[in-house]
């Protein structure tokens, strides 16, 4: 499976405010290029504090794109998929809708009756570890379900996971014009944070987007 972490934040690094309501950083040619690669991806990966604070559909806004892919033999819109160690996913989040396949990663801790719950309102719930989600497990998981580019959209917490992992094989982040601040608000990659063994990104391309830049890195 070939991972691939995408962000937007703004120049001081920042995706959200300390409030984590949802800021719009990227400009209409980056909307663009997110869709194109939601559309070039068997799935859309996000964390269940993306859910709970934007309440996203992670389908595809361009019909076109939707189109070539039914004509391909693919679904109209890529699978979703939620990070949800917690175990705080509601049955009205928009993710759970019927407008593409939707999987939801919880740990073997997870309640009977919230499984049940999750089902009933239309997710394939795949649980691996003992406290929290087995990201290794779990992506394996979703490669034998015929998933073989992830595309990951965060939040912080869950890319941060991710990286610790050593699952990212690509990270494209756009960086906007917007200064955001604040030492609660969330960055790219939150979590613990790495103190030793850092990860190693090798920088692919630059490209001057909108009002901002996209920079993208491949994971060696």
């Amino acid at each position: 499976m070939r991972v691939v972490v995408n962000a937007a934040m703004s120049a001081d690094g920042k995706i959200s405010s300390r409030e984590r309501t949802q800021i719009e950083i990227s400009g209409p040619d980056d909307f663009d290029r997110v869709d194109r690669l939601r559309a070039e991806s068997d799935a859309v990966m996000v964390g269940v504090g993306t859910v709970l604070a934007d309440d996203p559909s992670l389908t595809l806004d361009s019909e076109q794109r939707q189109s070539e892919r039914e004509a391909n033999g693919k679904s109209s819109n890529p699978a979703r998929v939620v990070a949800d160690s917690r175990i705080r996913t509601t049955p009205d989040a928009t993710v759970l809708d019927d407008a593409a396949p939707t999987y939801l990663l919880v740990s073997e801790a997870a309640p009977t009756d919230f499984v049940e719950q999750m089902e009933e309102a239309g997710a394939t719930v795949i649980a691996t570890g003992d406290d929290r989600v087995d990201l290794v497990d779990a992506l394996g998981e979703l490669e034998a379900e015929g998933i073989d580019q992830l595309m990951v959209e965060g939040g912080g917490e869950l890319i941060f996971s991710l990286f610790a992992a050593g699952l990212v094989d690509e990270c494209s982040v756009f960086v906007g014009p917007k200064i955001i601040g604040g030492r609660d608000a969330p960055t790219l990659a939150d979590g613990d944070g790495f103190t030793e063994e850092f990860p190693e990104l090798s920088l692919e391309a630059v490209e001057r987007l909108d009002d901002g830049v996209l920079l993208q890195w491949q994971v060696p």
